[in-house]
């Protein structure tokens, strides 16, 4: 017999889910209340009182707004080269078969799964030997080679979704490629790239590691978060950076996961 679906988990299973989510949540929970703490040099629990003060300091600070918008031009840009090369590369490696798909494949994976200190390094090292001064350029193509990652694997799983024989119909109705491409492909696989760019987004606004290593004397938001802490000036400041970059960086996922979540819906699909 099926296991009824509303049926109830048992309690201590219940109470397991209950602390791991406390675990996770907790310490992002934290730097939401220490955002409104009237302390401005330590983390003192319970908070000695609360203030909105610090919202007013951080706006009025320039060194802020530098950080947010290298950081937000380095993202829009990493996003826009993701989602070209990601795309076509996900349309290369479902649509056709040649010797080697399957290695390709997995070097395109593959910044994702290697530690980010090792990018940095090998990108770094990279920039020096082509003798490449360090600029936002540096930073946009060290995220570049991540986001890619993002947008592919969202691309390709909605192409091996998507029937051949769409295409084929479109081809033989007498639509050219792209025709074909704007009113079949695009159609279907739209909300994937969009979630793919929106996560892409999100990963490149708060990457810290291979910014390290590619940026010279830059300072995107994440760095100088980082500094902030290592010699820091006013503490709350960083808290409410911090809660801007949660925010920013949930929406973009959280919308993700709601135009993805029903992609098996799509025209073709299971054809």
């Amino acid at each position: 017999m099926r296991a009824d679906r509303n049926e109830r988990a048992p309690l201590p299973l219940t109470i397991a889910a209950a602390a791991g989510l406390l675990f996770l949540h907790l310490p992002i929970l934290l730097i939401f209340v220490y955002a409104f703490t009237t302390e401005d040099k330590s983390y003192a629990w319970p908070p000695p009182g609360f203030t909105t003060k610090w919202f007013a300091v951080t706006w009025n600070r320039p060194d802020v707004w530098e950080a947010l918008t290298l950081s937000v031009k380095v993202a829009s840009i990493s996003t826009a080269v993701a989602l070209v090369l990601g795309t076509l590369c996900a349309a290369a490696v479902s649509r056709t078969k040649f010797f080697g798909r399957e290695t390709i494949s997995l070097l395109v994976i593959l910044p994702i799964a290697l530690p980010g200190i090792i990018t940095g390094i090998a990108l770094r090292s990279a920039f020096s030997l082509a003798e490449i001064p360090f600029s936002t350029w540096t930073i946009v193509l060290g995220h570049a080679t991540f986001c890619v990652v993002v947008v592919y694997n969202n691309a390709v799983a909605r192409f091996r979704r998507t029937s051949a024989s769409l295409i084929e119909a479109s081809m033989d109705l007498g639509a050219d490629g792209f025709q074909t491409f704007r009113y079949v492909i695009l159609p279907n696989i739209g909300t994937a790239l969009l979630a793919g760019g929106m996560l892409a987004f999100a990963l490149s606004f708060d990457e810290v590691i291979v910014t390290t290593f590619t940026a010279g004397q830059q300072a995107t938001l994440p760095i100088w978060m980082l500094e902030e802490l290592v010699r820091p000036r006013q503490r709350p400041v960083t808290n409410v950076v911090a809660m801007v970059v949660v925010i920013v960086t949930f929406l973009p996922i959280l919308a993700a996961f709601y135009l993805t979540r029903d992609g098996d819906q799509i025209a073709g699909a299971g054809k």
